[in-house]
């Protein structure tokens, strides 16, 4: 009985170690109070100062009433996430326990971004919508005149998003009054990007604009060959987007060189790749269909 004693105690002691270290990684993964698509403004992708150790196996499922196309934002604890039912959820990011949602009019594809206790988000009802992070109760929302599933960058107190309406907004992140609105010649389903005054974004009129942050005036943009739904990333002063031509372009702001439309000031790297097409047979529940007259995809 002594033996047996002796080694269970180094045991215990073992397992109450792992299991509170397991603890304390969820709790630094899930504590940020800032969170939106692509991790930052920049849209780097780069999680890993808020990235836990995943040990693998499911830890829990949430279902919703529909597809769920939006990406999800951690922040606080909880994880916010839109669905093909209309909804905004709040689920809590341990014991998946619906902490409120939010009814939209329309399909919620846009991936919500977490600022200051505030969730900001667009739908398919035409709106953008923020809204208290914490009760889930809206603050404000706008109307922007068509589809949005562009996924909004707040920034400096302004929210930056795309619509379908052809347009690129800033809206003032308290009270949702519109500051400009940048026109492009077809939708934008491509989510901004904002690094150092600049609004990076993509439109399906087969163009890349750099936009001045604060009065919404072109500082650049370039030409490629098909629509630009890719949403751009920002990463050392270098802008990386794809297109549906096939390419990924790299754009910097360096001396010399234009191309395809670029304007002059800007250095072009134009990296080639496949373009692979994967088509699944889906009921879209009223988005307009998944090829142009043009037979091009709209994914």
């Amino acid at each position: 009985m002594r033996v047996y004693k002796i080694l269970s105690f180094p045991v215990v002691i073992l397992l109450i170690t792992v299991l509170f270290a397991g603890a304390m990684t969820v709790s630094a993964a899930a504590q940020t109070d800032t969170m939106m698509f692509r991790y930052n403004t920049q849209h780097t992708g780069d999680y890993s100062p808020v990235a836990g150790r995943s040990n693998g196996p499911l830890t829990w499922s949430f279902t919703t009433g529909g597809y769920v196309g939006s990406s999800p934002a951690v922040a606080k604890g909880v994880v916010y996430v839109g669905s093909w039912d209309h909804n905004l959820y709040a689920i809590n990011a341990t014991t998946a326990a619906e902490l409120w949602k939010y009814t939209t009019k329309g399909e919620v594809y846009s991936s919500p971004a977490v600022v200051n206790g505030v969730v900001y988000v667009g739908s398919y009802d035409h709106n953008v919508y923020a809204l208290n992070a914490t009760t889930g109760v809206k603050l404000w929302s706008y109307a922007a005149g068509s589809y949005v599933d562009s996924s909004p960058a707040v920034a400096n107190g302004t929210v930056y998003v795309g619509s379908w309406v052809t347009n690129v907004y800033a809206l003032n992140a308290t009270t949702g009054a519109k500051l400009w609105n940048y026109t492009t010649g077809s939708y934008v389903e491509s989510s901004p990007a904002v690094a150092n005054g600049t609004v990076y974004v993509g439109s399906d009129d087969g163009n890349f604009y750099a936009l001045n942050a604060t009065t919404g005036a072109k500082l650049w943009s370039y030409t490629t060959e098909d629509a630009v739904l890719s949403s751009p990333a920002v990463a050392n002063g270098v802008v990386y987007v794809g297109s549906n031509d096939g390419n990924v372009y790299a754009l910097s702001n360096a001396p010399a060189a234009t191309s395809q439309g670029a304007t002059p000031g800007f250095d072009v790297t134009l990296a080639s790749v496949g373009l692979v097409i994967a088509a699944y047979i889906v009921k879209w529940r009223g988005r307009p269909p998944l090829f142009s007259s043009e037979a091009r995809p709209r994914f």
